[in-house]
């Protein structure tokens, strides 16, 4: 009993990560877990919620959540991304901060750090896309310097998130920052998210993926059934893609339906990859007009 009770207890801990929209925080989520956790696309603003991602090593155990990325504006959308993003920063333990160095800093990454300034003590930095042409290390550092003055040197990484570079440095920095405890999760677990809500994402991401240019943001994914046939081997799914406007349905329908045969083929590959059972997706488009301004929609969306 007494050599049970002097056992070491694994390191564990919550993560927020945090940053401006499409500075790599889903893909780097993605790398650090080794699974497809986060759906990812060049379209700002992807993610809607807070998505866990749990990575086991030998050090414990660690909770990502990835959330939205923290865009200023006072659309009803925006301000409900940002009470996700705020409540993960609030309930988490340690703070991952993600910037992208191909892009320059400004009015909105001046943002995002004056609101982590207060985490100074619990945040790590991981400068992403080192790897691209146009990175520009030195101008984050200065911003760093200037605007969160209190995170050292060491607790600031360059990283690749799309090359996975740096990262076993950074995941080293973030177990040495948590604290010890029993795990959240069964070490097989890789994510939390149930099975409607997966779904439904990968969908949403094959579509965004084809439709970024007409009506990123103006679709949503409803799982409406999803039940197992052939004793447990087959996965039947009917979903929807969900417009705001009637007149958007024809350009996810396509000519001659060719649109939502693509993001539906794509989607159903994507998911058999996923899961152990053979995926059949019936998929299907309806409207709901103004739903971004619908209160009930984005409470049972963004969360």
């Amino acid at each position: 009993m007494e050599a049970e009770s002097n056992k070491a207890l694994a390191k564990v801990g919550f993560v927020a990560v945090v940053g401006r929209p499409s500075v790599g925080k889903s893909t780097l989520v993605n790398r650090l877990c080794k699974e497809k956790v986060a759906i990812v696309s060049s379209v700002p603003q992807t993610t809607r919620n807070a998505i866990r991602g749990i990575v086991n090593t030998s050090e414990g155990q660690l909770v990502f959540v990835d959330t939205p990325g923290r865009h200023y504006s006072e659309k009803k959308i925006n301000k409900r991304l940002r009470d996700i993003s705020d409540q993960v920063i609030s309930e988490s333990e340690i703070m991952l901060y993600v910037l992208d160095a191909s892009r320059p800093t400004g009015l909105e990454e001046e943002e995002v750090a004056k609101h982590l300034l207060a985490f100074s003590e619990k945040t790590i930095v991981a400068i992403n896309k080192m790897d691209s042409p146009s990175a520009h290390y030195e101008e984050y550092h200065i911003f760093l310097q200037k605007n969160l003055p209190l995170i050292p040197e060491d607790r600031i990484f360059k990283i690749s998130a799309k090359r996975k570079e740096g990262l076993e440095p950074l995941l080293s920095a973030l177990f040495s920052m948590a604290g010890e405890g029993e795990p959240f999760y069964p070490e097989e677990f890789y994510t939390d998210q149930e099975l409607n809500f997966r779904i439904s994402e990968i969908i949403r991401e094959k579509a965004i993926n084809r439709l970024y240019e007409e009506l990123p943001h103006s679709i949503y994914v409803e799982v409406a059934d999803a039940e197992l046939r052939d004793e447990g081997k087959r996965l039947w799914v009917r979903a929807f893609i969900i417009t705001e406007r009637e007149s958007q349905k024809g350009i996810v329908v396509g000519s001659g339906g060719e649109m939502i045969k693509a993001i539906r083929l794509s989607a159903q590959k994507e998911l058999n990859k996923i899961f152990d059972w053979k995926v059949e997706l019936d998929l299907r488009v309806k409207t709901s007009a103004d739903w971004r301004q619908n209160d009930k929609i984005l409470k049972k969306l963004l969360s």
